[in-house]
């Protein structure tokens, strides 16, 4: 009798656990539906669509043409002898929309693309970034669905759905992101490594900002993680040299020309300024470092990046050491990767759209969930703020708010407004890479002590399971 009651309690668990299952994955896919479908709408009629793919798209022909791509008159040139308007964007402070601000690295990855005509261009590009997106999402979704299906689902349907911005304007952090996030998932549970070796130096050809503290993390893990980002940087390296060789002898002053055009970007009051007094840095696709919220008490450059270095890098030293002394395997790897996750986005300057690199924490918030207690509602509730903070329908309703209350920034309630646009999302990756940093810390803790024969410390299930 308690043979046949433990076999129906086998079936009745294993039942309810393909539910949960079917019901996470229907979340998924209600997710990718919405993404795919408010982004096809959103690219065709939106103003702004694939504003960010004019820079690689225009910057890979006019280096094919011999011309200088980090030369704004040769890149105007390219755009009007392709386009049949010959009109483009200009933004605050005289620069257009036509300017490269990425490294060389990026034209072997957009070479292909940039023998298309911009139409069928664009849209290949587009499509890129959809579908790597959706693999990305459903490859964290398959790491977290043992643990915790439901919530694992729910944050990823959320995100998917709050991503539309990141694929309308064709940031190059779609397709970055979505490459290092597939390559993660390769190393990290074994599987299709070439695939994943080739997508990491992708990601890092094109953004390496995004996605270097990631392959620094494989790189101080050891074992066969060390082997992997090794041989991520060999193929990076072997791909990225021609192009640099190339445009050294084509425009020997590129590095300084790539500098001043950053630098007049993030001027006071220009586009990239993290202060208060920016003209992008607040509005939808705002930016999300630290040195937003530092510089809104002291708006000089000197002391909110020193700071703001300081911070991220306290943070980076305790990550990179714990790595060092840390044995390669899923629980601490991925505990790690989502405080890295948050942590890339803190010191140097990023925006909204490449806060998807957050996919990597959901494995890690699905195993502390699937464990319960005081961890697993700390682990759901920041990750779900992450992910809610960092979206874009929510900061559309916000900022649609924000601009009929015509409030004064001296007043006490102008004030309220700046903190509501400035201060949520840096805060929230900071709260996420200092909780997953110590999850981390605590997952190489406990199975240092177990290796060692010794008692597990402190009381955490969760930890033993991280």
């Amino acid at each position: 009798m308690l043979y046949r009651r433990s076999g129906l309690h086998g079936r009745e668990a294993t039942r309810t656990e393909e539910n949960s299952r079917q019901d996470g994955f229907v979340l998924f896919l209600l997710g990718s539906a919405v993404f795919i479908l408010m982004s096809i709408a959103l690219e065709i009629y939106s103003p702004v669509a694939m504003t960010d793919f004019n820079g690689p798209y225009y910057g890979t022909r006019c280096f094919l043409e011999h011309r200088d791509p980090y030369k704004t008159s040769d890149m105007i040139l390219t755009y009007k002898a392709d386009n049949n308007n010959n009109s483009f964007q200009i933004f605050a402070g005289g620069r257009t929309a036509v300017e490269l601000g990425y490294l060389p690295t990026i034209f072997p990855v957009t070479a292909p693309i940039a023998f298309l005509a911009f139409g069928p261009a664009h849209l290949v590009w587009f499509a890129l970034i959809l579908c790597g997106l959706i693999v990305a999402s459903f490859l964290m979704w398959n790491v977290s669905a043992t643990h915790a299906p439901v919530v694992s689902g729910c944050l990823l349907g959320f995100m998917l759905a709050n991503s539309e911005l990141v694929a309308v304007i064709g940031n190059p952090a779609g397709i970055a992101i979505s490459c290092c996030v597939v390559a993660t998932w390769c190393f990290v549970e074994g599987k299709y490594v070439p695939a994943g070796i080739v997508c990491l130096s992708i990601g890092l050809m094109i953004k390496p900002h995004d996605v270097g503290l990631v392959w620094l993390y494989f790189l101080l893990a050891g074992g066969i993680y060390r082997k992997r980002a090794v041989q991520t940087l060999v193929i990076a390296i072997v791909a990225s040299l021609p192009a640099l060789i190339w445009i050294t002898s084509l425009a020997p002053d590129w590095l300084s020309e790539l500098h001043g055009m950053l630098q007049s970007l993030a001027a006071h009051g220009a586009m990239n300024d993290p202060g208060p007094a920016s003209s992008g840095a607040h509005q939808l696709g705002m930016m999300v470092n630290l040195q937003t919220v530092i510089s809104v008490f002291r708006d000089s450059p000197p002391f909110y990046n020193s700071v703001s270095y300081a911070i991220a890098f306290a943070l980076l030293i305790v990550l990179s050491l714990t790595a060092l002394r840390s044995k390669p395997s899923p629980c601490q790897a991925w505990a790690a990767l989502a405080s890295i996750a948050a942590l890339t986005m803190l010191p140097i300057y990023h925006r909204q759209t490449d806060t998807k690199l957050l996919l990597l924490t959901i494995p890690a918030c699905a195993k502390l969930c699937e464990e319960g207690g005081l961890l697993g509602r700390a682990a759901m509730l920041i990750t779900a703020s992450g992910f809610v903070l960092t979206g874009d329908f929510p900061w559309v309703i916000v900022l649609r708010v924000i601009s009929h209350t015509h409030a004064s920034t001296s007043s006490i309630l102008g004030g309220v407004i700046v903190g509501i646009q400035i201060f949520p999302v840096p805060l929230i990756l900071l709260i996420t890479a200092t909780f997953y940093l110590w999850i981390f810390l605590r997952c190489v803790t406990t199975e240092r002590s177990q290796d060692c024969g010794e008692r597990p410390m402190a009381t955490s299930r969760t930890s033993a399971s991280n």
